[in-house]
């Protein structure tokens, strides 16, 4: 079952790049521009998370995470504030996470899926054409027949798989699998890259992009 999430921002080219990113990622998305019409979604259907801006029209995100917290639904806050009390207040006042506008689609779905994990609401298999991955038992599996990848292979793997259709630049794939700051060497990425995808028959779908990475294709 796919994880439901309400995003409620008022910026109507934000909400639609968020929602647009979830759904490619596999989640099921509601969109409000205003508190009121969230804190009346909320009301009417149940959620899995809600992404919530803080200066919103009629009800503010502050006003609406105090009628959201009763009902045990993980919040993470967007908004262009960075100041230091604004993000300790959100904290203060339960919410899961907070991130500051603007900021990468990479980075706020792996806030989103870090959350639903915390709240014991993702599920822990990963899939894309024939092949599946256990995230607890980190088995990869091709048509029902075990692959043995590296450590990294598998890393690149599961990090393709949560970014669908999303390009991933060199530097930000490198961070995020080996731990540590790019140096601008591409080539320990493109190696593993290649090598993981020949491995699981991808070689036609994790894709090369110009000047900045590779991309999981997957039709829709």
């Amino acid at each position: 079952m796919m994880n439901k999430i309400l995003i409620v921002e008022d910026e109507k080219a934000i909400n639609e790049l968020i929602r647009i990113s979830l759904t490619d990622a596999g989640y099921l998305c509601r969109c409000a521009y205003d508190g009121m019409q969230g804190a009346d979604l909320i009301e009417g259907e149940s959620f899995d998370l809600v992404l919530l801006d803080i200066m919103l029209p009629k009800v503010n995100g502050y006003e609406l995470m105090e009628y959201i917290r009763p009902l045990n639904i993980p919040v993470i806050f967007l908004t262009a504030k960075a100041d230091v009390n604004d993000r300790v207040k959100g904290l203060k006042m339960g919410a899961e996470d907070y991130i500051v506008k603007p900021f990468e689609i990479i980075e706020l779905l792996a806030r989103v899926e870090t959350v639903l994990r915390r709240y014991d609401k993702i599920s822990h298999y990963l899939s894309v054409y024939d092949v599946s991955v256990d995230t607890l038992s980190r088995v990869v599996k091709k048509d029902g027949k075990i692959v043995n990848l590296t450590v990294k292979e598998y890393d690149l793997l599961v990090l393709f798989l949560q970014n669908k259709n999303i390009a991933l630049f060199r530097d930000r794939i490198y961070e995020l699998v080996w731990k540590e700051s790019y140096r601008g060497d591409s080539r320990t990425v493109d190696l593993h890259v290649q090598r993981m995808r020949k491995k699981v028959g991808l070689e036609d779908k994790i894709v090369s992009v110009y000047k900045i990475g590779y991309r999981l294709e997957v039709d829709e």
